[in-house]
């Protein structure tokens, strides 16, 4: 054995590399294969029976194991602008992120008066506790179902209310200090309503396939935990199995359907409810609903940095300083990239008077799109007659413009030239509106 590498290592230069390969291309082994080759799986695969790993799930463990599992939160300003980023180690859980970020809010950007808006998984009753502790700041997030069945079956909650309105503001016992700002769409309760049909539909459709599967077996009768599986994929693939009353023995499946809970469930299809600190005469109840609903830019932003445009992952390093300087590169380039957007909507398939509109827009129904945004949509082309572009495109095309270095090539002493190419219109008009 050689020293200064790893025993697997040497056993692999054992491995005849030119005659797998030739099986591998022989059989087509990389056929749709991206990234995780037939070599990188049979080296998994190899280590896992050395180092005595007996299941896929084991060697699943052991590689995610071997990888850095971190966390992290990105702060916005109300029209989606990154204001900061932090990393945390895998097992931080948001007890401790959220005072955490309070108080660099506090501390390091000097606001004395702080409102937090988060979704109803990050601001819990755990979390809304504990920011109860500081003074001068305050929240604006949602209740979850089950609260707001405990509001309608409690009286606090009257469904009437929607018969004239789609937003309602009250106060329920339950939450002394809190508005509460009721909202009913009626096209989310259609869709809903819809959708849950169909998956109730499907899963009896499914659910009855095996029963009429467990009748045919009679010789060999299928044993409860064979039933038990099939069931257990019908229900993890729809998600409804909850309204479904189900009997489960050897040879025998039986099934209903629980429509109380249907019932009850499909009154609350449309309602949501937003809750909040602030008094009235400092955020009306639209206002408190329009805020909510700008956490669509904070998705942006995890949308942008998981996978469409800058892929934080994979990460190739391992100090706790190098991982946090990757972050914040990927921060960086997103805070130029949003400022491109918001500069460039004009050529963008974006609306321009969407900052604007959404200040003033019903806050519970659903946005029609803007009159610009058609004209974009159908003819494709700006007022100045310049072809409306994606972002992607938009970046293609500005990269056609480069610099060229020409020299003769009959006198290697002459000096060179450089020559840079032609604007285009979409190039002038990109240069104007970044003012450069």
């Amino acid at each position: 054995m050689h020293t200064g590498r790893l025993v697997f290592a040497q056993l692999m230069d054992v491995l005849p590399l030119a005659d797998f390969r030739r099986s591998v291309a022989r059989y087509q082994g990389e056929y749709k294969v991206r990234g995780f080759s037939c070599l990188d799986q049979f080296l998994c695969l190899g280590f896992a029976q050395l180092t005595y790993r007996e299941s896929l799930r084991d060697i699943e463990t052991y590689l995610r194991a071997m990888q850095p599992i971190i966390g992290y939160g990105v702060l916005t300003d109300a029209a989606g602008r990154p204001l900061a980023m932090d990393v945390y180690p895998g097992d931080t859980g948001d007890p401790t992120t959220v005072p955490d970020q309070v108080e660099k809010l506090r501390d390091r950007f000097g606001l004395a008066r702080v409102v937090l808006v988060g979704d109803r998984g990050m601001l819990t009753e755990t979390q809304l506790e504990t920011l109860q502790q500081f003074p001068g700041v305050g929240w604006i997030s949602a209740l979850r179902g089950s609260a707001i069945r405990a509001l309608v079956e409690g009286g606090s909650l009257q469904l009437s209310l929607f018969d004239t309105t789609h937003l309602a503001e009250l106060t329920a016992p339950e939450y002394p200090g809190e508005r509460l700002i009721a909202c009913f769409n009626p096209l989310l309760a259609e869709e809903r309503r819809r959708k849950r049909q169909d998956l109730l539909a499907a899963t009896a459709h499914a659910f009855q396939a095996i029963v009429r599967e467990v009748a045919r077996r009679r010789k060999t009768p299928l044993t409860a935990a064979e039933i038990g599986v099939k069931v257990g994929r019908v229900r993890n693939r729809f998600k409804v199995g909850k309204h479904f009353d189900l009997t489960i023995a050897d040879g025998v499946f039986q099934w209903t359907r629980r429509e109380d809970a249907i019932r009850r469930e499909a009154a609350l299809d449309g309602l949501y409810v937003i809750r909040t600190s602030e008094p009235a005469a400092q955020l009306s109840a639209a206002d408190t609903v329009r805020t909510y609903k700008n956490l669509a830019q904070v998705e942006r932003v995890f949308r942008c940095l998981k996978g469409i445009d800058l892929r934080v992952r994979p990460i190739y390093h391992r100090t706790a300083p190098r991982v946090r300087a990757h972050f914040f590169l990927c921060l960086l380039a997103y805070y130029v990239e949003w400022h491109l957007r918001d500069a460039l909507r004009p050529l963008l398939f974006e609306d321009e008077q969407l900052p604007q509109d959404r200040l003033t827009r019903d806050p519970v129904a659903p946005a029609p799109p803007a009159p610009a945004v058609k004209r974009k949509t159908a003819q494709r082309t700006t007022t100045d007659g310049l072809p409306i572009q994606s972002f992607d495109t938009l970046l293609a095309a500005l990269g056609t413009r480069c610099r060229t270095t020409c020299r003769m090539t009959a006198d290697p002493a002459a000096p060179r030239i450089q020559q840079l190419t032609e604007p285009t219109p979409l190039h002038s008009r990109v240069r104007e509106l970044l003012q450069l």
